[in-house]
């Protein structure tokens, strides 16, 4: 899709998932990791203020601290487009969006965030206070472009009405859960929201936690080190249609299960790109052919078909 922003018209069609990095990452097998992934020809990576408050005697901002590493350590700022959220550590109202914002610009070690998402919508808090203080932020430079994460169709279209009427920064991009195989929370009113007001969307779990890069076979076991974020759901009809028609179209282009199930979701109308995370640079290499990987429209419709 074209992206009606200058941030979002420079990011790689693969967006770097940093969850893992500080929770199943070190920081050296992290910055591995974004080296490849900067080498391969990719420009975006995504984090949270939040990444990795799940873990025991963790507080949250792992992630954004050893990416900030990793920039100074490089010299890279200027080359790398970073989203980072806030919303789940300190919540949304306005001076919590404040604080939280300047707290990601620590950890970062930048002046600016590319890319900044509310991660969550808290029906409690008024979105003109969450909003307004987006605003502010984006006023002052501390953040480019926003975007929201967590979102009904009903509550962003209210979101985006309210930014017009207040003449303020817009939600310019939505972050969903959405892949091949789960597609209901996303394909409906908010996929039909996203393309009718221009908002770029920008999927998370788009491997289906490990499904989709075909490492989950009907009787085997996939290793795995996400814990409750791993692939989970029963074997039926359809996610074994869903595994043949990826091995059928990979084998075609001889690449992997994983970049065709990437490439299947970028060249979907409304996105723009998707996330994906890596643990060694050896799975990254996975994943990397989609960024040159197009797909026919047989083979699209083949795999939306399994996937339906």
């Amino acid at each position: 899709m074209t992206a009606g922003t200058p941030v979002l018209s420079e990011v790689s069609r693969l967006c770097l998932g940093g969850n893992v990095f500080g929770w199943t990452m070190s920081e050296a097998e992290s910055f591995d990791v974004l080296d490849a992934f900067v080498n391969g020809g990719g420009n975006f990576v995504d984090t949270a203020d939040s990444y990795s408050l799940w873990v025991d005697g963790h507080v949250g901002g792992e992630s954004e601290a050893i990416i900030g590493n990793w920039m100074a350590s490089r010299g890279n700022r200027d080359d790398v487009v970073i989203a980072t959220k806030f919303g789940q550590v300190l919540g949304v109202k306005g001076d919590a969006v404040t604080k939280a914002v300047d707290d990601s610009l620590r950890r970062l070690q930048t002046d600016r965030i590319d890319l900044l998402y509310a991660h969550i919508d808290d029906e409690t808090v008024p979105l003109e206070e969450t909003l307004g203080a987006m605003n502010e932020i984006v006023k002052a430079g501390k953040a480019l472009t926003i975007a929201a994460s967590g979102y009904s169709a009903a509550r962003l279209a209210e979101a985006l009405a309210i930014s017009d009427r207040e003449g303020w920064a817009r939600y310019e991009a939505l972050q969903p859960h959405y892949n091949l195989i789960e597609r209901d929370a996303y394909e409906g009113e908010l996929e039909e929201l996203c393309r009718r007001e221009g908002l770029a969307c920008i999927p998370f779990f788009s491997l289906a936690r490990g499904f989709l890069t075909g490492k989950y076979r009907p009787g085997q076991e996939a290793e795995t080190k996400r814990g409750g974020f791993a692939w989970t759901e029963e074997w039926d009809d359809r996610s074994r249609a869903v595994i043949a028609a990826l091995d059928e179209v990979a084998a075609a282009h001889g690449t992997t299960v994983a970049a065709v199930s990437l490439a299947w979701l970028a060249q979907q109308p409304s996105v723009l790109s998707p996330i994906a995370s890596a643990r060694t640079p050896g799975q990254l290499s996975d994943l990397l052919p989609m960024l040159e990987l197009e797909l026919t429209d047989d083979e699209l419709a083949k795999l939306q078909a399994a996937g339906a």
